[in-house]
């Protein structure tokens, strides 16, 4: 007897791990290794949690009509133009499934974000990684990676993990370079947190045409990662496509409660952007100080790189067990060498430099 087998690419998949959240045997973990917000959940939202539980038993709106309306509002778009999903991840799936597929090539960066690699290749597409330069996208490599068969690209910007940005004004040029029928899909994931003036999250390049997608989420400065909603503003013929195709029901009732309330949260975005335009260069100059390398970033972590990959693992055995600090290991990125760093609170930003400095002097004899 034999039994049921998948695909043989789907084999061939390694399963996305999360940053961890606790560390056994420590009191209390310092937990810089998901990008969550710095301050957790906004109030307003965790009263929108609280009040849905008397809904949870129905289904929700299955449009997310008040939420579309909500972002539109927030961000001056067409809520006929957005789409609505858990978490943005569940959008970047419905775009492999389809618009790719077998036959058909997705592009994406050398160290771009894993979804795309394993939801591609779930949809049964090649995709195809396009070697970065020095840690950033290139777009003269992404367009010589497009091939007759090419329907989708990923731009991640910021890219996670590296953090770093692609200019409006390239974001334009690829868009140029590519065949109009390529799926340009831009994860705007850390929009809020950018501070360079020559940066668009995609609403001008969706707006300019019919084969650009932006996504956006609210795991990030709107510290809702464990709720799963996100959404994307596209061209009204790919929101008829997701809209054939995604979960009838995929946000739920209390998602959609706390995603609305954590919209109208006065100041909220600000104050998070704020903090993080002010602490991502203080955590930055904390570990060059101690003497490692630190990538630039726009996003609301940094990318610690240490040279080998043994000192890398060596830092983040260090901080684990002697200082109850969870970083991210990024080896399956393509990075073993480095560390991903999120920007947690002051306090923590400044544990966590003590500890790779400890680590540091330690290490050095």
């Amino acid at each position: 007897m034999t039994a049921p087998g998948p695909r043989p690419e789907i084999l061939t998949i390694n399963p996305y791990v999360g940053g961890e959240s606790s560390l056994p045997g420590v009191n209390r973990t310092i937990k810089l290794s998901s990008n969550e917000g710095a301050f957790g959940v906004p109030p307003g939202a965790r009263a929108a949690i609280h009040a849905a539980s008397d809904e949870v038993f129905r289904y929700p709106d299955g449009g997310a009509d008040a939420l579309r309306a909500a972002i539109g509002k927030r961000w001056g778009l067409d809520p006929a133009r957005i789409v609505c999903g858990a978490g943005s991840d569940d959008l970047l799936y419905q775009f492999c499934l389809a618009y790719g597929g077998p036959g058909r090539d997705i592009v994406m960066s050398e160290h771009g974000f894993a979804i795309y690699y394993i939801a591609g290749t779930y949809a049964g597409s090649r995709v195809i990684k396009a070697a970065e330069r020095d840690l950033r996208v290139d777009v003269d490599a992404m367009l010589a990676a497009v091939t007759p068969a090419t329907r989708l690209m990923f731009v991640a910007n910021p890219n996670n993990p590296t953090g770093s940005m692609l200019s409006q004004a390239e974001m334009e040029r690829l868009r140029a370079g590519l065949p109009p029928d390529v799926l340009l899909v831009i994860d705007s994931a850390y929009a809020e947190y950018v501070t360079a003036a020559d940066y668009d999250p995609g609403v001008k390049l969706v707006d300019a045409s019919e084969n650009t997608v932006m996504t956006r989420t609210f795991s990030k400065v709107f510290g809702l990662g464990g709720m799963r909603i996100g959404w994307c503003y596209a061209p009204p013929a790919v929101v008829d496509v997701l809209n054939r195709v995604r979960g009838p029901f995929n946000v739920s009732v209390a998602a959609q409660a706390a995603a609305i309330a954590a919209l109208e949260e006065p100041n909220w975005v600000e104050a998070s952007a704020e903090h993080n335009a002010t602490w991502r260069p203080k955590l930055a100059a904390g570990l060059q100080a101690a003497g490692i390398k630190v990538w630039p970033s726009e996003g609301n972590f940094v990318l610690a790189d240490f040279g080998t990959v043994e000192k890398a693992n060596a830092a983040d055995e260090f901080l684990r067990t002697r200082r109850g600090i969870i970083v991210r290991k990024v080896a399956g990125y393509g990075l073993p060498h480095c560390l991903r760093v999120t920007v947690g609170t002051g306090e923590e930003v400044g544990l966590v430099v003590d500890a790779f400095a400890a680590f540091m002097r330690e290490s050095h004899g």
